[in-house]
């Protein structure tokens, strides 16, 4: 695995994230050396969702309203059915998401985490991957989906599923380990 030592990545979700697409690759990215911080509208902790049931909670390192793109050095979207649907609803979560997007920094969505780059409108014209239930809405945002366990095209890193998170985390440990940015 690649040192990410000096590198500060942003996980950004909301009460009723997946719990594996949330603390899986936030586990990978530490052991690399990044600093992780969950960002979140709320503040205090938010709760996963687990197989149907509520389940961990996870503490919010900054409220979103404080979070800058410049502080980061990539972003990281877990999906879960609630979490990129109430995340989608919120102007500031699509504004984070989309400055990220066009900032050339990498940014990393699993599963239903996708849902948000077709808000920010950054997935027209990219080769993207998600959880098949998506795949619909992803083509027409003017993304070409195809179905793989992870899927690069420029910045944006995207993954289908809980059972892909393994090679999810190794392509974003990867893309921040070489991304130089401006």
């Amino acid at each position: 695995m690649k040192e990410l030592k000096g590198k500060k990545v942003a996980i950004l979700a909301t009460n009723g994230f997946e719990e594996s697409e949330l603390f899986g690759p936030k586990e990978a990215l530490e052991k690399s050396g990044a600093e992780v911080h969950i960002i979140s509208p709320e503040t205090g902790k938010i709760t996963a969702w687990k197989h149907g049931e509520w389940s961990r909670k996870a503490d919010v390192n900054k409220a979103l309203a404080e979070a800058e793109v410049a502080d980061y050095d990539a972003l990281m979207l877990p999906g879960g059915v609630i979490n990129p649907d109430k995340l989608r609803r919120d102007p500031k979560a699509i504004k984070f998401v989309h400055d990220f997007a066009v900032s050339g920094k990498p940014v990393a969505a699993i599963c239903h985490g996708p849902q948000l780059l077709i808000d920010a409108e950054v997935v027209k014209g990219k080769i993207v991957t998600s959880f098949f239930s998506i795949k619909k809405d992803l083509q027409n945002a003017g993304a070409n989906w195809v179905d793989q366990e992870v899927v690069i095209d420029e910045n944006l890193i995207t993954s289908r599923k809980p059972e892909d998170i393994e090679a999810f985390n190794e392509k974003l440990i990867e893309q921040i380990a070489n991304k130089k940015h401006k």
